[in-house]
């Protein structure tokens, strides 16, 4: 599992004007079961997400296509981890 933190890099006008784009890519992502939870920052200063992919590159390909990365809007930080309880015992293993 991946932990995405977006940390923008241009002011929130300049966000807002993505923000639909991006938003609609985070809801496809999540209806594909790629992306667990995400949401803003507080204060509104980027924004994160628990995504679950098998591997490094399956990530880079999707964040490739959000609307922020193409529009240069943030810098974007990720981490991996290695999940030892919560999710999949619920929701069962990634695709």
């Amino acid at each position: 599992m991946f932990i995405v933190q977006i940390t923008y890099t241009v002011p929130l006008e300049t966000v807002d004007k993505h923000l639909p784009a991006h938003v609609e890519w985070l809801h496809e992502h999540e209806a594909a079961g790629h992306f667990v939870v995400y949401g803003r920052l507080v204060p509104r200063s980027g924004g994160v997400i628990v995504a679950d992919l098998p591997s490094r590159e399956a990530l880079d390909a999707i964040l490739s296509e959000d609307p922020f990365m193409k529009h240069a809007v943030g810098t974007y930080q990720v981490l991996q981890f290695s999940e030892n309880k919560g999710y999949r015992a619920k929701h069962g293993p990634s695709i």
